[in-house]
């Protein structure tokens, strides 16, 4: 199987991306933006980097169009609790 080229919209700016599932794009994708929460030291920075965090996405194959709601989480208050932030996808395609 070889990767395909995939085009994320969430909203704001379109990606273009590879991979081989329409999911494991999406969930690649939103671990980098929770790698740069994590990442980020400023306070301030973190709040403004986790209110602009995408809510929903759509991962744009050649042929099918996936749409994902994603459901973020906050969890642990200490600075190195693990995952502080979390999140969930559910399908919008039935």
């Amino acid at each position: 199987m070889t990767k395909r080229e995939f085009i994320i919209d969430n909203g704001r700016e379109k990606i273009q991306e590879l991979g081989y599932l329409h999911k494991n794009v999406a969930v690649k994708y939103l671990m980098k933006r929770r790698r740069s929460l994590l990442m980020t030291k400023n306070l301030e920075k973190v709040e403004s980097l986790f209110a602009n965090l995408p809510r929903k996405i759509s991962i744009i194959g050649k042929q099918i169009t996936h749409n994902y709601e994603v459901n973020w989480e906050r969890q642990g208050i200490t600075e190195f609790e693990g995952s502080r932030f979390v999140f969930s996808l559910k399908s919008l395609d039935n």
